[in-house]
């Protein structure tokens, strides 16, 4: 799949190398795509990444990674350009800058607000439960970390299950793009235990049936 990311820090990032490094082809998106930095990106991920600009980026993908600081992530889809019919992964949660809340909630999500953003792309929430730490390395002593995800195109919620088990997550299905006024909150809870004394960054939840 090729695989573009919008916001390249630790959660793009880790999330492109570890896809590149499966085999997908991965775009890393910069305002400066010839920076040392961004030159230092692609070459320790391999052969099948790149750095471009973010419209380039959106335009060469199949599936588009936004995983922007909140207050950046609308500007980022506006510069993206036509995104129409590109499964969007959106990894953002709308935190407020102290990390003490979220900007929205309860009656509507930051997802939905992409989706407004972007229309006639297929928006699925994933990958804003965990941390990047997390997202290197989902697995604990055999056991994978839950990974809830959202959205309302079945066939785009198909398509991220996928990327999330490849990766080692167990991913769950958590309903229509709704669902992101729960996912959101629950980012945010994981969030603010990797910041408690006794609990720290290496931790993850699971879902358990009978």
């Amino acid at each position: 799949m090729r695989i573009g990311i919008l916001g390249s820090g630790n959660v793009g990032g880790t999330l492109g190398r570890r896809w590149a490094r499966n085999g997908h082809t991965v775009v890393f998106s910069s305002r400066t795509p010839d920076s040392r930095e961004m030159k230092g990106l692609v070459q320790e991920t391999g052969p099948t990444a790149r750095a471009a600009t973010v419209a380039e980026t959106a335009h060469e993908s199949e599936a588009v990674l936004l995983a922007t600081p909140w207050p950046a992530t609308r500007d980022a889809v506006a510069a993206a350009g036509d995104l129409s019919g590109k499964v969007l992964i959106d990894a953002t949660n709308p935190l407020l800058p102290r990390l003490d809340g979220l900007e929205v909630g309860t009656n509507t999500s930051g997802g939905e607000q992409v989706a407004a953003w972007a229309r006639g792309t297929r928006v699925v929430k994933a990958f804003n439960t965990v941390g990047f730490n997390i997202m290197a390395n989902p697995q604990f002593d055999g056991a994978a970390a839950l990974l809830f995800y959202c959205g309302d195109d079945p066939a785009a919620k198909q398509a991220v299950h996928g990327l999330a088990k490849e990766l080692g997550f167990d991913p769950s299905d958590a309903g229509p793009l709704t669902q992101a006024r729960l996912l959101e909150p629950f980012g945010l809870l994981w969030i603010s235990l990797a910041f408690t004394p006794g609990h720290g960054r290496e931790f993850a939840f699971q879902l358990l049936t009978r």
